[in-house]
C-alpha cells in the first residue's frame, strides 16, 4: 500500500504500537475534515453499549452509538450516505456525508426510513490541531488507508481493523491476529 496523505474520506488506521492508548487502540477513523490548520474524524469501529433511543427517548430507533473520539463526548454527531434525505449535509467524499438537519433526521428515524448501514451515530469526535496529525503519522501512531464505504458502514465492524492490517501486509499480518490484550499471549 503506498504512503497516502491524510485527506477527507481517507481512513486513519491505528498502528499496533499504540496498544496502551485506550481511546485509539485498534481504531479506524474516517477523516471528515482535513486542512493545514486542523483535522476531524470519527472512530468507526468502537460501538458503545447504548442506542440513539437511550440518549434521545423521543427517537424510536435502536441504532448503536459509537465512540467518536475523546473530544466533546457530550455531543452527538452522525455520518451517513443519504444526503438526498438529510438536507444541509457536509460532503466528505465518495458518497459519504456528515451532519445535516437534525429535525429531518429525527423524522426519518421515527418513520423507519433509514437502514443501519445508511448512518452511524457518534458521541464525541477525534480532532487534531495544526501539524498534530502529521506528527502522529510520522511517529508511527497511524497509517492511512483508502476507504471502502461498504466496509465502514458494515454492521460487523469488529474485524475492520484486522482486515486493514492484513491488506497492508508484511509484519502487519502478524499483528492482525494478535489478541486484544497481548499480555495474555
Amino acid at each position: 500500500m503506498p504512503n497516502l496523505k491524510p485527506t477527507k474520506g481517507k481512513l486513519l488506521i491505528a498502528e499496533p504500537s499504540i496498544l496502551n492508548d485506550s481511546s485509539f487502540n485498534r481504531s479506524i477513523i474516517l477523516i471528515t475534515e482535513h486542512s493545514e490548520n486542523n483535522s476531524v474524524g470519527f472512530i468507526f469501529n468502537k460501538p458503545l453499549n447504548f442506542t440513539i433511543n437511550d440518549l434521545l427517548p423521543e427517537i424510536n430507533a435502536d441504532f448503536t452509538i459509537y465512540q467518536g473520539g475523546p473530544v466533546e463526548q457530550d455531543n452527538l454527531y452522525f455520518v451517513h450516505q443519504v444526503p438526498e434525505l438529510i438536507p444541509d449535509s457536509k460532503v466528505v467524499n465518495n458518497g459519504i456525508y456528515w451532519g445535516g438537519n437534525f429535525e429531518t433526521l429525527k423524522n426519518l428515524l421515527n418513520n423507519n426510513l433509514l437502514q443501519k448501514n445508511d448512518i452511524r451515530f457518534f458521541l464525541g469526535y477525534s480532532g487534531w490541531e495544526k501539524n498534530q496529525l502529521i506528527d502522529e503519522i510520522n511517529t508511527k501512531s497511524w497509517f492511512i488507508s483508502e476507504n471502502d464505504s461498504e466496509d465502514i458502514f458494515a454492521e460487523n465492524d469488529m474485524f475492520l481493523w484486522r482486515k486493514k492490517l492484513i491488506q497492508k501486509g508484511g509484519d502487519y499480518k502478524l499483528w492482525a491476529n494478535a489478541p486484544s490484550d497481548v499480555t495474555l499471549n
